[in-house]
């Protein structure tokens, strides 16, 4: 499996997966993803080695204007049905954070309260709750959690 910048014409197929995976709520329109890439946030497309197919994308937002003072938000990661567990989510977040990291920025995002899995995953990363948004999904209503990762830099790793 390889991680490469999301193209425009991956937007598409996004929209597709976006369905697949959130149907009781409002997935993501052709038009957020644009935004998201016009807006020069960092998405990445994740594809099998042997193929140019998209199994799984992600995107993080950054906000700050130097260093020390940014604070970065996964806004989406998705990854189709068949090709869950088998680590694709995991690089996905992975790069996001090295992404995070190379800017010392903290990472906030929200999730589901009912997505143990999703939880699980942002928990072995280092992320802790630190809040809930009631209804925060629609059209379900559905509950999520606000978590946070502290900022953390090369020293901190080797350090730790």
């Amino acid at each position: 499996m390889r991680l490469e910048p999301l193209r425009r014409k991956d937007i598409a197929r996004c929209v597709e997966i976006e369905k697949i995976l959130f149907p009781g709520d409002d997935p993501w329109s052709a038009w957020a993803f644009q935004a998201e890439l016009d807006a020069g946030n960092f998405y990445l497309a994740a594809r099998p080695d042997d193929s140019d197919e998209l199994v799984g994308y992600a995107g993080l937002a950054v906000v700050g204007r130097k260093r020390g003072e940014y604070e970065a938000s996964v806004h989406t990661i998705g990854v189709v049905p068949e090709s869950q567990g088998q680590g694709i989510g995991t690089a996905l977040l992975r790069a996001l954070l090295e992404r995070a990291d190379e800017l010392d920025a903290p990472v906030f995002l929200e999730v589901r309260t009912d997505n143990d899995a999703a939880i699980a995953l942002y928990e072995r990363h280092g992320f802790e709750r630190v809040g809930i948004r009631k209804r925060y999904y629609r059209p379900s209503g559905a509950d999520a959690y606000t978590m946070i990762r502290q900022a953390r830099t090369r020293v901190d790793e080797v350090a730790g």
